[in-house]
């Protein structure tokens, strides 16, 4: 059965049942479990751009249920994801030709990155007149993301700018995937996003209508957060442990004081 649009572009979807030994009803549309499906928040047609957008997906970070790539891809329409650890020639038919592109990653010492704002855009875009920009980015673990672009440098060199958001930090401890708001996953530093909002906020630089691209993408990835805090059991702040010495310090006080 066909999706039947409601007023509004929201799409109602079929579901349908993993076989077997699953025990979860699996939407056929997002492919995500029945109590967090994100169709009601997905746009009723997948976002047009002139930016193509390629994510390299390590292999890991493909069986992780809250990667945000699988939505990613549904949201946007040029945007493609494969699983992989490098970037090389035959990775894909988008790089036969050596388009004309960025990849995200923060700078290092050794490989400084532009500032996307600072991108000289009419010479970017004017290059891209003929194959269309194309975005890069890594969704791993920071670990592996860094193992992935130090496979892939040599190739991207050929054709691609290193570009960051301008925001990372790693003299800041890490934060949660979207500034302080969400809590299911722990970034290395502070300033690192998930790829579904490093995207956004890349869009919004590079594309004509970027700033309501990067809203529409950022209330997707909210609703996606929320859906999963509202299965999550309270958690009470837990104090920093203390040494065994110090514990006992402590407890011998508070005896002495009730005494």
């Amino acid at each position: 059965m066909e999706p039947q649009a409601e007023e509004g572009g929201i799409r109602l979807l079929p579901l349908s049942t993993s076989p077997g030994n699953h025990r979860r009803s699996i939407c056929s549309n997002c492919q995500r479990p029945n109590p967090v499906c994100l169709c009601h928040a997905l746009p009723a047609n997948p976002i047009p751009t002139t930016t193509r957008v390629f994510i390299l997906h390590h292999p890991q970070e493909a069986k992780h249920k809250l990667s945000t790539t699988p939505i990613l891809t549904k949201s946007l329409l040029h945007a493609t994801a494969i699983t992989g650890r490098r970037l090389r020639r035959n990775t894909s038919p988008l790089f036969d030709q050596l388009p004309p592109a960025v990849y995200l990653f923060p700078s290092t010492t050794s490989s400084p990155a532009v500032n996307i704002s600072d991108l000289n855009l009419s010479e970017l875009k004017r290059k891209a007149e003929n194959s269309g920009l194309v975005l890069i980015a890594f969704d791993a673990t920071w670990k592996h993301a860094k193992e992935m672009v130090k496979a892939s440098e040599e190739f991207l060199s050929k054709f691609a700018i290193r570009v960051c958001l301008g925001m990372e930090d790693e003299k800041v401890s890490g934060g949660s995937i979207y500034d302080s708001e969400l809590i299911l996953r722990k970034e290395p530093f502070g300033g690192c996003v998930s790829t579904m909002e490093a995207v956004a906020r890349a869009l919004r630089v590079l594309e004509p209508n970027g700033v309501q691209i990067e809203a529409t993408l950022i209330g997707i990835l909210r609703e996606m957060v929320n859906l999963q805090v509202s299965f999550l059991k309270p958690v009470k702040p837990r104090p920093k442990l203390l040494k065994k010495k110090q514990l006992k310090e402590v407890e011998k006080s508070e005896t002495s004081e009730n005494g």
